[in-house]
Parts: C-alpha cells; structure tokens; sequence
C-alpha cells in the first residue's frame, strides 16, 4: 500500500510541464482552473492517474485469476484469445464502421473480448471431462492464431485503419476523457468483487478437479465465473488503456515470493501491486524520452522483463 501510494505521487508530481507542489494539492481537491499547474493536474495527470489505477488493478486480477483457473504459471488475460478478441473487433469497428473516437471503439473491444473468451470456454468444453486447463489453453491460442491473422488481413488492406488502431494497440494511459473513466469504473469494481471472492475456490482447484470436487466446489462453475470476471476485468482495462501486455503475467509471479500459493493473499495484492507497476512505467516513460514521452505498454514489458526472468529462474533452481 505504500509503495502504491508512492507510485500515485510519483505520477502527479512528474511531467514535461513544472507543477509545484501547492498546485498538486490543490489540483486535485479544490482546483481553480485558472492557474496553469492546477489545470494541468485536472486536465493530464489526474485522470492519467486514476487510467494507471483501473487498469493496473483489473490486470492484476484477471492474471493471478486466469493464472489460478488453468494452473498455469506462464498464463495471462490473452490465454482465452481475449486480447485477440478484442484486437479484432477494434479492427472491425475502425475500418467497416469508421468509428474514431476512442470512447466509441474502445467498446468494440470490450464485446470482442467477451466473445472470444465465450468461444474458446465453449470450445474447451466440449468432450466428457469439460474445460480442463490444457483443453482451454490449446482452444486459446488456437482463436488467438485464427484472430489475428484475420486482424493482420484487415489491415494491410486498410491503411487508414491500420493508422489509428496501432496507437491503440501500443496501450497507453494518455488522453483518456473522465468520461471512458467513469464508463469503465463499474466494470472494474464488479470484477473486483468477484475476483476477490475466488480465492478459496482457486486453492482448491490448485489440488487438481478430483481433489477439489471432492471438496465439494463445482468445478465447471468456478472455471466459467473465473473467465467471466477475467473478461470483465481485461475489458474495463482494455476500454482504460488499450491491450496492455506483461502486467498480468508478471505480478502474480512477484507476489507469490511473498504470499506462497494462498489465493486469499495473492489476489488483493495482485491488486495493489499492479497498478504501481503501471504507474511507475509511466512516469519512467516520461522521464526519458522528454520532452516526448514512451507509451506505458512498452515500458511494462521493459522493466517487467528482466524481475520475471528472475523470478522464473529462482524458481526452476528451487525446484530442482
């Protein structure tokens, strides 16, 4: 929590314009838009604040659950294909619609997710022992593979289309009107809570499905409402900030070092450590490359890397 705190400090304290410290405050809880560093924290970096805040959370969630649901250690939101998904329905929304604006297209995104993850969940289900989790990850990136080459064909058809959708893909936090904000704030918190509630089922399918019908949890139902919240979450991010990669892979990893294996723990800090993370990568992307700036997708691979090969190796030499 302090390092969050931290990170929201951090991110409105720095930008390529000089803000005192008096102007923060006041920018935030009692703003007079006539002075310029107050305006600036009401216009930019408040909202790219509260951007960095939803989004880091709900992919903080949606990793360590999809992560839990497939028992697999190297899996992220676009497992389902929900990145796919959503790729291609922007694509489709760009170029057959001429849909520009983000708060317009962003929603296309949003619905694409969900069908793709409701497809690869029907697809993984078929067959007498369900949704098992390789079923679900062949399923997945199968769609992701049929998605994107569709996407890909689009666009190389469409240069116009192509134009607007590759700053969209890059993810970012810039730009976002308190509009999207408050659009995408619901489906963040519904996924929170449902997300927050799964720990004790996701420790019991860590036992394997025998194990934990004879727990008495139903599986198939743990596994669909695992997704559906996956696909709230990775869309209300999406609809924030774009398709934001690493950070829901990365975090769950981190957090385990501290909590171990217990859902009820990683969860809630999955939730608080992602979204500094995502802060963090944004104010560095700020700082080096002014007076321009490096969108956040690519820095929270950038910094991510390196801690997750760490983490991964530590692992393996535990193991063995």
């Amino acid at each position: 929590m302090v390092l969050l705190a931290l990170s929201v400090l951090l991110s409105l304290l720095i930008g390529s314009g000089h803000v005192a410290f008096g102007d923060v405050w006041r920018g935030v809880f009692h703003p007079d838009r006539s002075v310029e560093g107050q305006l600036i924290m009401q216009e930019v970096r408040l909202p790219r604040t509260v951007a960095g805040l939803l989004a880091g959370a709900a992919l903080g969630l949606a990793g360590a659950v999809i992560q839990g649901v497939t028992r697999n250690p190297l899996a992220d939101p676009g497992l389902l294909g929900i990145n796919a998904g959503a790729s291609t329905a922007v694509v489709l929304a760009i170029s057959w619609l001429g849909i520009t604006a983000a708060d317009g297209y962003i929603w296309f995104g949003f619905v694409g997710a969900a069908v793709a993850a409701t497809l690869v969940y029907g697809v993984g289900s078929l067959g007498r022992e369900g949704a098992t989790p390789v079923k679900l990850a062949l399923a997945g990136q199968a769609t992701s593979a049929a998605l994107l080459a569709l996407t890909t064909a689009m666009l190389l058809k469409d240069t116009k289309t192509y134009d607007r959708y590759r700053f969209w893909q890059v993810g970012s936090l810039t730009g976002r009107e308190p509009e999207v904000l408050w659009q995408a704030a619901p489906f963040v918190g519904v996924g929170v809570l449902l997300a927050l509630t799964l720990g004790p089922q996701l420790n019991a399918l860590a036992l394997g499905d025998d194990l934990a019908r004879g727990l008495g949890q139903k599986v198939g139902t743990v596994r669909l409402l695992s997704a559906a919240t996956v696909v709230l979450l990775t869309g209300a991010a999406t609809v924030v900030a774009g398709p934001i990669a690493f950070v829901g892979l990365v975090v769950p990893h981190a957090v385990r070092t501290v909590t171990g294996a217990d859902y009820r723990w990683t969860l809630p800090l999955s939730m608080l450590l992602a979204p500094s993370l995502l802060l963090v990568s944004d104010v560095v992307g700020r700082l080096i490359a002014r007076p321009g700036e490096l969108q956040v997708g690519i820095l929270t691979a950038a910094i991510g890397a390196v801690p997750f090969v760490l983490l991964v190796r530590r692992r393996k030499m535990a193991e063995l």
